[in-house]
């Protein structure tokens, strides 16, 4: 119980989960599905504390076409086959009481390789059935259009999105998927996490690094400038298809503390913070900050441009922003001997937070730290579109996993997202990360757990895929029963 006045949610707040098509789905080969990016990202057992990688165009080259077989181990290409569970899963959903359901279309389903005039009818047909089940069980579908895969074909002929000409390549397939369903998905995000680029160029942009003549910082923002000038163009598209849909960006929110007091430390996190939030900016506010401009003039940063950027731009302004959440950090000007190589981006370690198995510091109060300081910056609705605990779940004797500890991160984090909302800020919905079981982006594994629903695969793809609701479910579905008044007792 907060103390004081029990704090509530706005009626019609969104409660649910997120997924993406490449963590998920499966079927990878099949419904004239074409290879993606995500299928050739082979299983990283070393890397359980290191996060996404970059790859080698002619591995992904080999992998894709010359293994017909699929011989090793790529996750990806089995998800936790949703493909053919998705009437099972959705009614699961449902049954927690979900409200919404953050999904993504998997551009190579629609376009095998992205060059096609038209699209592929067995892959709109599958979101067809997907996006009517959902509004069937009264779950209000959120797409996301890009969710770190694209079409492996344009990778390898454009370098990804270092290419100008990916731009057309991706209307083409927003406008495909637009027109078939508007009639039913009112919410809409070109780019998941768009500021990742700059952990990996691949999973970030399809780009592959030794392709590259630019060096990688530079790399990484003309990247990020297609990409931004691709979503303005997506809003615009959007506005004109669908008036009345919601339209957001999305950035993998990096919280940033200051070590220490030393005005230095204060002045390092706050340049951090603001080139995590130089993305929102431009996709809410419609032009480069001035503080990205002296980035780019110190670091030697030269974009290739058009005279027409800077109106497509500011024309093209998201209605929300989405962000992920799931750890802070640290700046400092001193260089430390111990870093936490368990973040996203490597920073000191903080001795105030405990850490997840995965060595993921867990900071509540940075949820609400973030939502009250991106409303002071844009005054925009908010969607926390990402949050949750990655965690080795083990079934009890009984066949149940008993996840007190998911139960107990997630409450103190709702907490204070309910605080944030007390403190003014509009925030329209809460979409937990995986609600099934799913493959990790970073590390390929399954046994890395986020959801409510445990489903029987390992690493290695063996198992039933049957799935069980552990413990955290019945506590979610009383939480989404009370708007989120009930989160049951603090541990």
């Amino acid at each position: 119980m907060i103390e004081g006045k029990m704090l509530q949610f706005p009626e019609g707040f969104l409660w649910g989960g997120a997924c993406a098509a490449n963590q998920c789905e499966g079927a990878w080969n099949e419904g004239g599905k074409g290879p993606s990016t995500a299928d050739v990202v082979p299983y990283r057992p070393d890397k359980v504390a290191a996060n996404i990688a970059d790859m080698d165009a002619s591995f992904a080259e080999a992998s894709a076409f010359k293994d017909p077989a699929c011989k090793g181990n790529f996750p990806k290409r089995r998800g936790n086959d949703f493909y053919h569970h998705y009437m099972e899963d959705i009614a699961l959903m449902a049954e927690m009481g979900f409200k919404v359901f953050r999904m993504s279309i998997a551009w190579s389903r629609i376009f095998p390789t992205g060059y096609e005039m038209e699209p592929n009818e067995e892959g709109l047909a599958f979101y067809d059935a997907v996006i009517d089940e959902l509004v069937a069980h009264g779950i209000e579908p959120l797409v996301t259009l890009s969710h770190y895969e694209m079409p492996l074909a344009i990778s390898l002929k454009e370098n990804g999105w270092e290419s100008r000409g990916t731009i057309d390549l991706f209307l083409r397939f927003a406008k495909a998927v637009f027109l078939r369903y508007r009639d039913r998905v009112h919410w809409w995000i070109p780019f998941n996490e768009i500021n990742m680029v700059r952990t990996s160029v691949y999973v970030g942009g399809g780009c592959f690094k030794e392709r590259s003549q630019r060096p990688l910082e530079t790399l990484q923002y003309q990247i990020t400038h297609h990409q931004l000038l691709a979503s303005a163009k997506c809003v615009m598209l959007a506005r004109q298809l669908m008036p009345e849909a919601h339209i957001g960006c999305m950035i993998a929110r990096l919280e940033t503390y200051p070590a220490t007091c030393n005005p230095n430390d204060v002045m390092k996190a706050l340049q951090e913070n603001q080139m995590n939030l130089f993305y929102t900016d431009v996709a809410l506010q419609g032009a480069y900050p001035g503080f990205a401009k002296r980035h780019f003039r110190e670091h030697g940063i030269e974009l290739v441009t058009e005279p027409e950027d800077e109106a497509i731009l500011a024309q093209g302004t998201a209605d929300f922003a989405g962000f992920s959440y799931y750890m802070s950090y640290l700046a400092s000007c001193q260089e430390s001997a111990e870093k936490n190589a368990g973040n996203l981006v490597a920073s000191d370690i903080n001795p105030y937070l405990q850490v997840s198995a995965w060595k993921w510091p867990i900071d509540p109060v940075g949820l609400r730290i973030t939502l009250n300081r991106m409303w002071d910056r844009y005054h925009k609705p908010l969607f926390v579109l990402e949050n949750g605990l990655g965690a080795f779940d083990e079934l009890g004797e009984d066949g149940v996993v008993h996840d007190l500890y998911r139960i107990d991160y997630l409450r103190r984090h709702i907490v204070e997202m309910r605080k944030a909302v007390d403190d003014g800020v509009d925030v329209a919905g809460y979409t937990t990360w995986g609600p099934i079981d799913l493959v990790s982006q970073g590390t390929c594994q399954m046994s890395k757990r986020y959801g409510f629903v445990y489903v029987d695969a390992d690493d290695e793809g063996n198992g039933t895929y049957a799935r069980s609701r552990k413990d955290s479910f019945f506590w979610y579905q009383k939480v989404i029963r009370s708007n989120g008044a009930d989160l049951g007792s603090m541990s």
